[in-house]
């Protein structure tokens, strides 16, 4: 069952990354002005490549879900991030460059990084905290996902806080996923409908965001500063909504530790790369 949940955690991101590249086409297209606001949203659904994208998006959820099932919630989060080696790849495709170190480094970072996790991780016998703890998380996240929503000052509608907050966006939609798929495991649908709910509300807020974002930075900021923030966010504050068994893990957790930081090293240095941050910002477009 880990190996069903990691190759689901790949498939999930190939269809992430792909939707992304998709979508980003046609936001760096559409007028600034529209930024943060539901008619720029409206815009793009009228464009049937971006249509795609979300569609790819949306279909990712499954096997994203299933990923959380059935392997570690510490490693289904950092594999999340090897979809980038095919944005890497499709880069370097369309824009004709040859491989840079960077590129090998970071690539071999994230593997290297993710193979430490697998191997080092402990069983999948997660509990969540309860309600109280679980409301709480989430909801903060949540408000730093709508913070550029929220708080109509200038420095909120600035690059960096709404790179930042859709970051926090997909980092909540990412534990709320992850909520799901315990839920429908353990037979609690009404739970689970919940947090599906709150999973697409955010995704839409942090997609909206997201585009905002291409529109007011150039993507060699956003994507590596988004990604890092929605896969390592969620890990960082595990400890505040699942109760792992870590007895069972190698080494005293060592290979986690390394294992991480290998994975976010690889994640900024690939998604700040021109052939991944140019395509996605629709260079080629």
């Amino acid at each position: 069952m880990f190996a069903i949940g990691v190759a689901a955690a790949l498939v999930a991101s190939a269809l992430f990354n792909v939707g992304i590249v998709l979508q980003a086409l046609d936001a760096r297209a559409a007028p600034r002005s529209l930024g943060l606001h539901l008619s720029l949203l409206r815009r793009l659904l009228a464009r049937p490549r971006w249509v795609v994208g979300f569609v790819l998006g949306v279909i990712g959820i499954g096997p994203q879900v299933l990923a959380y099932a059935d392997a570690p919630f510490v490693v289904v989060q950092p594999a999340l991030a090897l979809g980038l080696v095919i944005v890497l790849l499709l880069g370097h495709r369309m824009m004709d460059e040859g491989v840079t170190p960077r590129d090998v480094i970071g690539v071999s970072a994230i593997i290297a990084g993710v193979a430490l996790l697998a191997w080092g991780a402990p069983a999948h016998n997660e509990v969540d905290r309860g309600w109280p703890s679980l409301v709480a998380l989430v909801g903060a996240v949540s408000l730093l996902g709508l913070s550029p929503f929220l708080v109509r000052a200038r420095w909120a509608e600035r690059g960096m806080p709404i790179i930042i907050a859709a970051g926090c966006g997909f980092g909540a939609t990412n534990i709320a996923t992850k909520l799901l798929g315990d839920d429908v495991n353990a037979g609690h649908y009404a739970n689970a409908a919940i947090w599906a709910a709150v999973g697409l509300a955010m995704g839409v807020v942090a997609t909206l965001t997201t585009m905002t974002a291409f529109q007011r930075c150039r993507a060699t900021t956003v994507v590596p500063v988004s990604t890092a923030v929605q896969t390592f966010l969620p890990i960082v504050l595990e400890p505040l909504f699942l109760v792992e068994r870590w007895s069972s893990a190698v080494a005293y957790g060592a290979p986690i530790i390394f294992g991480l930081a290998l994975a976010l090293l690889g994640t900024v240095l690939v998604s700040g790369t021109s052939a991944v941050s140019e395509l996605v910002a629709g260079a080629q477009g």
